[in-house]
């Protein structure tokens, strides 16, 4: 990973792409739409846009993060929506996986495709040993893409996310390099 180019991950009827400095109208129709803002809490303007995947490949470089935008491949080859590594360790062989979906391309199974893309190469290729993704026990949608790509719940962490609208319980999912 080390000084490496951050590579794109080919996926079911998706592709995983390094985020472009042209994508940035993306990003923000992506952090404009309420559902996402819900649960990330975050607006950007087309600056903070360009920070934020700018950010992307020096946290790749720091290796602490990666940031990937899904492409519809089978469509019209247009941004539906991200996943990222918003923590990244790799000593310790963990991360937490974060996902959206811009709102056209919601039911597809867009988010959980992105989700079993990134795993095995997260496994095969950076080495880690637990993969986790967490959700405010109120986004039933998050959980259902979580469980269609292996990740089995493993309990609640309290009070741990606070959103708009106050204090939220977390669901903690997990995969491991040993589950199958």
């Amino acid at each position: 990973m080390s000084g490496g180019v951050q590579p794109e991950i080919d996926g079911d009827g998706i592709l995983l792409r390094p985020w472009q400095a042209a994508d940035r109208a993306a990003v923000c129709a992506g952090y404009a739409d309420p559902d996402i803002q819900r649960w990330h809490c975050v607006s950007m303007t087309d600056d903070e846009a360009r920070e934020w995947i700018d950010s992307w490949s020096d946290r790749w470089r720091k290796e602490t993060g990666a940031g990937w935008a899904v492409v519809d491949k089978a469509g019209t080859g247009e941004i539906v929506g991200q996943i990222s590594l918003c923590r990244l360790d790799l000593h310790e062989g963990l991360t937490e996986v974060s996902y959206w979906v811009l709102p056209g391309a919601r039911g597809r199974g867009v988010a959980s495709r992105a989700l079993s893309s990134v795993t095995p190469w997260l496994f095969d290729e950076l080495g880690l040993h637990r993969i986790e993704v967490c959700h405010s026990t109120m986004n039933p949608a998050s959980c259902r893409v979580a469980r269609r790509a292996g990740f089995s719940a493993e309990g609640t962490k309290r009070g741990e996310i606070r959103h708009a609208d106050g204090w939220h319980d977390m669901h903690i999912h997990a995969r491991l390099d040993t589950d199958e």
